[in-house]
């Protein structure tokens, strides 16, 4: 595992001079960790690059790195560099002057590292990361890496299904990235002292609970070109692998020197993560299964955390992390304790998305207090019957409440989210989006007319189109066509024709490349490979995004996107990423989609265990739930 040391790119005035923001390609962010090359035992440090995929503002406000940032640096013998992709000017510039992909702390080139690790929060970024190996001279597929590339490595919340892109990677950190990391560099640093080749390391890595080497299984397929199975080459590699999740979240490693960055990006804000998992179980989220179970941090914790932040970062906002932040047991008494002992900094804290359910007064009233930037509730459908179907769990009136209420406490500005082409929608439930709008200006208009002032009310209402998801109970179903997406944007921007509401909706071409990367299998590297060679990154973007370079390479690669993202999948059938061990069982899934055809809801995990698997970790709510029934 021999790498050669490579100087710092130098940024010259001229450079700088011609492009947006160039404080985020330079570095010496308050709180930034700046090491040498050797560490205390006079031996090289490990280089690990921290890679995200999109521009500096964007991966910035990501938590994940901020925390696995933290966590590297902390070991003595580990240096993590941020690399993110450059804005489109920068990006020019370095084609034409042959500047590859660089490092914030040090402009070290992204080939110069020993591992390069990317997380992939989204699919549509895999262009991106593409484009990044590319650029750098690291070859993009893993069969062709020798032992002077560094080791190219992922982890996030794609890799529940990293099929797409798993050719391209050395190995895939499933599950949560704090203790699978320091024990992959464990590994690493028995490799490098022994010597070993690249070939020894990943066997070697696919050892550890969590790690999947791609590189070790294969895939097969019927004559008809549908995906069979993935079975190991290797008697010693496990055929099934279970992700990593982090049991008690008041022990684990926490960011607390928070990075200010020299320029505005997207939550400006210091992060306190009050909990992970969720207990909702909104059966299109993936994300609320594949987090399971829910793990909170104590009151404690979270204030001392809070106290510290606050103090070395200059920071005046607080945004409260979490998959459902309402839901957790002790936000009253956690916000107001935050007020009361920061008030003279006049602290405002930010609440994500709610659920309507778990909003109380009491927390509306805190709140109330701070600057009102506005409220975000994600009622995801328009009809009571649709809501069932998805178990979202609220009912009309919860919101409906819950809003007039913040209007009476001065809340002038409402974000709603909506999700279209959901199983078993009808008009009647599209329509039901903008009847839930109307309903709330007239509440509204009676409040000003009750308090004989005139106001206004701003309601933005965003839609997305449905995207059926790995590890969830939809996961078998098809997504609708272009056409219907189409003529239910259309029906909505009909019905929602007001002077207080903006609608916005997501493009419907996207949505459906993501949903073909989402199910997709190893024959996708292929569409990708072809998309980047045609120029592909930042598909995220909408002016970057390209259908027709889409739409060429499943012609050039012979692979039907209809026929993948649209048509439902049978249930007894293989999946690509049934290998991987979510905590979450298929026949829980399964039993979760039966009850959405009968639009029946199941219960929070808070008020009773549906025994979905995540027990069989044996800790948080699952415990404590099944401790109280005795």
């Amino acid at each position: 595992m021999a790498r050669q040391s490579m100087q710092s790119i130098e940024l010259t005035r001229q450079v700088l001079r011609q492009v947006e923001k160039p404080a985020q390609y330079l570095g010496g962010e308050w709180n930034m960790v700046e090491k040498g090359d050797y560490g205390p035992d006079g031996q090289p440090l490990i280089h690990f690059a921290f890679c995200f995929p999109d521009i500096y503002a964007v991966g910035m406000s990501n938590l994940a790195l901020r925390i696995i940032y933290g966590l590297l640096n902390a070991q003595d013998d580990v240096y993590c560099e941020r690399v993110f992709c450059p804005m489109e000017d920068m990006r020019d510039i370095m084609r034409e002057s042959h500047i590859p992909p660089f490092s914030v702390e040090m402009q070290r080139p992204l080939a110069a590292f020993d591992i390069v690790g990317f997380t992939l929060q989204y699919e549509l970024s895999y262009s991106t990361v593409l484009d990044m190996l590319a650029q750098a001279g690291i070859p993009l597929w893993q069969k062709d890496r020798t032992d002077q590339d560094p080791l190219v490595v992922a982890g996030g919340p794609c890799v529940y299904n990293a099929e797409p892109v798993a050719d391209f990677f050395d190995l895939i950190m499933i599950g949560e990235g704090e203790e699978v990391l320091l024990e992959l560099l464990a590994l690493y640093r028995e490799a490098r002292a022994q010597a070993w080749d690249r070939k020894r390391l990943l066997l070697e890595a696919s050892q550890i609970p969590g790690i999947y080497v791609p590189s070790l299984y294969q895939a097969h397929y019927t004559e008809e070109g549908h995906f069979l199975k993935l079975e190991p080459l290797n008697p010693e590699v496990p055929a099934r692998i279970t992700k990593r999740i982090i049991k008690n979240l008041d022990q684990v490693f926490t960011p607390l020197d928070v990075l200010v960055p020299n320029i505005e990006i997207v939550h400006d804000r210091i992060f306190l993560e009050l909990y992970r998992g969720c207990a909702s179980g909104c059966r299109f989220c993936q994300a609320g299964m594949i987090y399971r179970p829910v793990r909170e941090r104590s009151l404690e914790t979270l204030l001392a955390q809070t106290d510290y932040m606050l103090t070395h970062s200059g920071y005046e906002e607080i945004g409260l992390l979490s998959l459902s932040t309402g839901d957790y047991s002790q936000l009253s008494e956690l916000c107001q304790s935050i007020l009361d002992r920061h008030q003279a900094d006049h602290v405002n804290l930010s609440l994500p998305s709610l659920r309507l359910d778990s909003v109380s007064m009491d927390l509306l009233n805190q709140v109330a207090t701070n600057r009102k930037s506005g409220l975000t509730f994600a009622p995801e459908a328009g009809s009571q019957v649709a809501r069932d179907r998805i178990n979202k769990n609220i009912l009309e009136s919860d919101l409906l409440e819950t809003a007039e209420y913040a209007f009476e406490l001065g809340w002038e500005r409402l974000k709603l989210y909506f999700m279209l082409g959901l199983p078993g929608e009808t008009d009647e439930d599209v329509a039901g989006i903008a009847d839930l709008c109307y309903k709330l200006l007239d509440i509204w208009a009676d409040l000003c007319r009750r308090k004989k002032k005139r106001r206004r009310l701003h309601i933005t209402v965003s839609t997305a189109i449905f995207i059926p998801k790995p590890w969830t109970p939809f996961q078998w179903e098809g997504q609708i066509s272009l056409q219907e997406m189409d003529h239910k944007v259309k029906l909505l921007q009909e019905k929602l024709r007001h002077p207080a509401i903006t609608y916005q909706w997501h493009g419907y071409e996207s949505s459906r490349i993501e949903a073909a990367l989402a199910k997709g299998d190893r024959r996708m590297a292929q569409v990708l490979y072809l998309v980047h060679q045609a120029g592909a990154w930042l598909e995220g973007e909408r002016q970057y995004f390209s259908y027709p370079r889409w739409l060429q390479a499943f012609d050039q690669v012979g692979l039907d996107l209809d026929q993948l993202v649209s048509q439902a999948i049978p249930e007894e059938a293989d999946l690509p990423w049934d290998f991987i061990d979510p905590g979450v069982h298929k026949s829980y899934l399964l039993r979760e989609r039966q009850k959405a055809l009968e639009a029946l809801t199941t219960k929070s995990c808070r008020k009773a265990c549906n025994l979905c698997g995540a027990q069989d970790f044996a800790t948080g709510i699952c415990q404590q739930v099944r401790n109280a029934r005795g």
